[in-house]
């Protein structure tokens, strides 16, 4: 995607909420995405934490979007939800596909490219991407409770989501593919 053509940001429609904070070792606002967030070079989900977050917080959510994809609808490159909200830090690698960084009861929901765990950046060669970090504070335990599963597309999990968000925080990196050729 060329600048001055970026797509709004995920959050851009949604009615406000309170906002809280997000941090990483790993990711940085505004800065590039390390190798081991690059799909085909690392495709290892960062450590994030959180504070801040409303009292009234009954579980977490966290998300990894691609609103630069050329795909129309954006690309969403990690959903997890039913995090317990005693829970304000997931590890790097956390979204592997083994759920073994995943606190009990927490719901990773199928990627875009069509697996449960983190899928890392991949925008086709010599476009810059933004890669949209959200930690969601939910208004409820489960979503699952919901009839929201693993299975549930990511679209249908922000559905959710949006109707179920207390405070947001984000977290916005980018990556560049190098050119071909």
């Amino acid at each position: 995607m060329t600048e001055g053509k970026r797509a709004p940001l995920p959050h851009d429609f949604h009615p406000p909420v309170a906002a809280f904070s997000v941090v990483s070792d790993d990711v940085a606002e505004g800065a590039d995405l390390k190798d081991a967030q690059v799909y085909a070079a690392g495709n290892t989900s960062p450590q994030l934490r959180w504070e801040g977050f409303p009292a009234e917080t009954k579980s977490f959510a966290v998300t990894c979007f691609d609103p630069d994809a050329p795909t129309g609808s954006g690309f969403w490159h990690w959903t997890v939800f039913d995090i317990p909200a005693t829970v304000t830090e997931l590890a790097a690698g956390a979204g592997s596909g083994k759920f073994e960084g995943l606190p009990e009861g927490a719901v990773q929901a199928r990627n875009d490219y069509g697996s449960k765990e983190f899928g890392g950046a991949a925008p086709p060669a010599g476009e810059r991407h933004r890669y949209v970090f959200t930690v969601y504070a939910v208004d409820v335990e489960s979503l699952a409770a919901l009839g929201v599963d693993a299975d549930t597309p990511p679209a249908a999990v922000g559905f959710n989501l949006r109707f179920h968000t207390l405070g947001r925080a984000q977290l916005v990196a980018e990556y560049e593919a190098p050119a071909e050729g």
